[in-house]
């Protein structure tokens, strides 16, 4: 019953401010980092994407009943934290240079930080004995990671300004006492307990779906050119923000007002379903009607009878509150192979790659290419 409640949240007739980079109160920065097209692991220099991995792996030693760490839940954070690090020196050991360090924590009200932390380091950290601010990659307050750090390099040193160090810390404080981090309530809940703020772990939610999407990127070498070049445009769009009537042949736009569910696209930029597709076919010289009920009219129809098995990639994939009849088609994705599509599903959601049995009332296809 709730996905219903979103029918027709997809497709709002037409009329990157994308998930903006929400950095922790504790460390009193805010950065407007957005989701830029076609990101994926590939904005992740090559030294932090390791430590992820590294840390994801050993965490078990730490917290043995902690299940689901992977290494998108890692870099959602660093992302959100600090953009992984971009900018800085990456030592082949994990050190960081310069330091990342956030604001003094005074309450200054710099940055939104309203409450004073007192020193607890002596500035061994964070460079200050006249209060405190929150350090490296992941930006921990010295107080956190006295409680959580440990040495994941091997060089007899837990330092929060390491690539190793940090991931492995930030994983151990995100199991607690053994989460199942593969269950989103308990992810949530983690990353709720590293900031108490929702537009944060939205935005971090966000950013873990977007990488694990790209952990998943189909293979497109046996497909035609056209199909490579509309799949190619979907998928670069992967973390971009749902925004109920919001884009067109021409990218990304502001949405509308408002959704079945009371929803309004006008502060987001993004895309909802179909000017995801609208722009996707556009790239390879298709234009397609702004409503998903209507693009069901354009090219040769695949019936829902015939089953999912019956589409190849680059079809439009359609879903129905009455399969059957296409005046009732609320939603439209673009199959990729292997059961998937790209998908920009519902508000509060980004465009991300999902299982075409995630959207009820699956009402076939259409074969454009």
């Amino acid at each position: 019953m709730a996905l219903l409640i979103f029918a027709a949240v997809c497709c709002a007739a037409p009329v990157g401010n994308a998930i903006s980079a929400y950095v922790a109160l504790k460390s009193g920065a805010q950065q407007d980092g957005g989701i830029a097209e076609g990101g994926s692991a590939a904005d992740i220099p090559a030294r932090m994407l390791t430590a992820y991995k590294k840390a994801a792996a050993q965490v078990g030693k730490y917290v043995p009943k902690c299940q689901g760490m992977r290494w998108p839940v890692l870099a959602g954070i660093a992302k959100v934290e600090s953009h992984h690090a971009t900018g800085r020196s990456i030592a082949a050991g994990g050190d960081i240079r310069p330091r990342i360090y956030g604001v003094l924590l005074n309450g200054s009200g710099q940055g939104g930080n309203t409450t004073a932390f007192p020193d607890t380091d002596g500035g061994k950290w964070d460079g200050t004995a006249s209060g405190e601010r929150a350090v490296g990659p992941f930006q921990f307050l010295p107080s956190t990671w006295e409680g959580v750090g440990q040495d994941a390099n091997g060089d007899k040193s837990a330092d929060p300004h390491n690539a190793d160090d940090g991931a492995l810390g930030t994983a151990i404080y995100l199991c607690g006492s053994g989460r199942d981090l593969g269950q989103r309530p308990q992810l949530e809940a983690a990353i709720w307990q590293y900031n108490h703020s929702s537009e944060y772990v939205a935005n971090v939610v966000g950013w873990i779906d977007q990488y694990t999407a790209a952990a998943k990127a189909p293979d497109l070498k046996n497909v035609t050119v056209k199909v490579r070049t509309v799949l190619e445009a979907a998928l670069s769009q992967r973390g971009v923000p749902y925004s109920w009537g919001g884009g067109n042949a021409s990218g990304m736009s502001y949405g509308i007002c408002c959704s079945p569910g009371g929803k309004s696209g006008t502060s987001i930029k993004g895309f909802d379903c179909s000017g995801l597709t609208q722009y996707a076919y556009a790239r390879a010289g298709i234009s397609l009607p702004r409503v998903a009920a209507d693009q069901a009219g354009v090219g040769r129809r695949i019936p829902a009878r015939s089953g999912a098995g019956a589409l190849e990639p680059g079809d439009l994939v359609f879903y129905a509150d009455a399969p059957g009849r296409d005046a009732t088609i609320y939603h439209v994705g673009i199959y990729v192979g292997s059961g998937q599509m790209v998908n920009a599903p519902r508000p509060g959601a980004v465009v991300r790659l999902d299982a075409v049995s995630a959207m009820p009332g699956y009402a076939g296809g259409a074969r454009l290419l």
